[in-house]
């Protein structure tokens, strides 16, 4: 069953794909919609021939999804997994941060971990033979194809903090090879009596994936790296930056002098501006 051929269940795409690879992000409300559009421009400035896919829920307004449609992104409405209620309240925010509560950093206010499980609509886009997940608060800092050519699934580590962090996985960028028989899987294992995903999309799919392929870190560098592991940063490596927790576009960001400079490359790619070559940028232990 192809997607260009035949609607989906839960998902409904506005156009044909252009390409067969496709780099696929995810939009629940205004704010991510504004973090997509850097996204965007940074994967276009990249060069890459492959579809931009905008995957948006209900919540998001068209005048949010305009600047996307305008930059060329496929937008792709997808709908809520439909989860038992029983699921839906052990994974609601004030309920999961309660139980497995962020003493890292901050999760803005806006996010929803429910959210989280629309990623996994990706594999139903099965006009495209594989895919990288970028989620929306990242930039993509060089060109990235051959992410492409990695195995499904392959992801970087979720290194922010200490090299002990090595061990797990980051579903902030991801490759998959869209399948109905995978995404029907993932559907029956995902919703079982009493489970809980205590980082949602994130401990499912390292669960569900136990021999996950790792991604060099640079891959998917976490922003907090700029300042605890200051070493471990090296611009000329670095191909996607990934703004965990606190969002650049944040007015109150209480870690806006510690990472003001990853700060103001964020706006610089989400206003279009001219972007002085990463290699140039000063390291950490520079510009501290």
């Amino acid at each position: 069953m192809m997607f260009g051929s035949e609607i989906l269940e839960g998902v409904r795409p506005r156009s044909s794909p252009r390409a067969r690879q496709a780099f696929v992000t995810l939009v629940t409300n205004a704010d991510y919609a504004m973090g997509a559009v850097a996204l965007a421009r940074s994967i276009s400035r990249s060069g890459t021939k492959a579809d931009t896919v905008v995957l948006h829920t209900a919540g998001v307004d068209e005048s949010d999804l305009a600047p996307l449609e305008a930059l060329g992104c496929r937008l792709v409405a997808v709908e809520h997994l439909v989860l038992s209620d029983e699921f839906n309240e052990r994974h609601a925010r004030g309920n999961l941060h309660a139980n497995a509560p962020f003493t890292k950093g901050r999760k803005p206010t806006f996010h929803s971990p429910l959210d989280n499980f629309c990623k996994l609509r990706l594999w139903q886009l099965v006009d495209y033979a594989n895919c990288v997940f970028i989620d929306a608060d990242a930039l993509v800092l060089k060109n990235v194809d051959k992410l492409f050519d990695y195995p499904e699934f392959s992801a970087a580590p979720n290194v922010y903090e200490s090299l002990a962090d090595f061990h797990r996985m980051n579903s902030g960028v991801f490759v998959a090879h869209p399948s109905l028989a995978t995404f029907k899987d993932m559907l029956k294992r995902l919703d079982r009596p009493g489970v809980f995903w205590r980082r949602t999309d994130q401990t499912f799919l390292e669960t569900f994936f136990p021999d996950w392929h790792g991604l060099p870190v640079y891959m998917n560098m976490l922003q907090y790296v700029w300042f605890t592991m200051p070493a471990l940063w090296d611009w000329s490596s670095i191909s996607i930056l990934h703004y965990q927790y606190e969002k650049p576009w944040e007015k109150n960001h209480p870690k806006a002098d510690e990472l003001k400079p990853l700060i103001d490359l964020w706006h610089r790619f989400h206003e279009g501006r001219d972007v002085p070559e990463i290699a140039a940028f000063a390291n950490p232990k520079a510009a501290a």
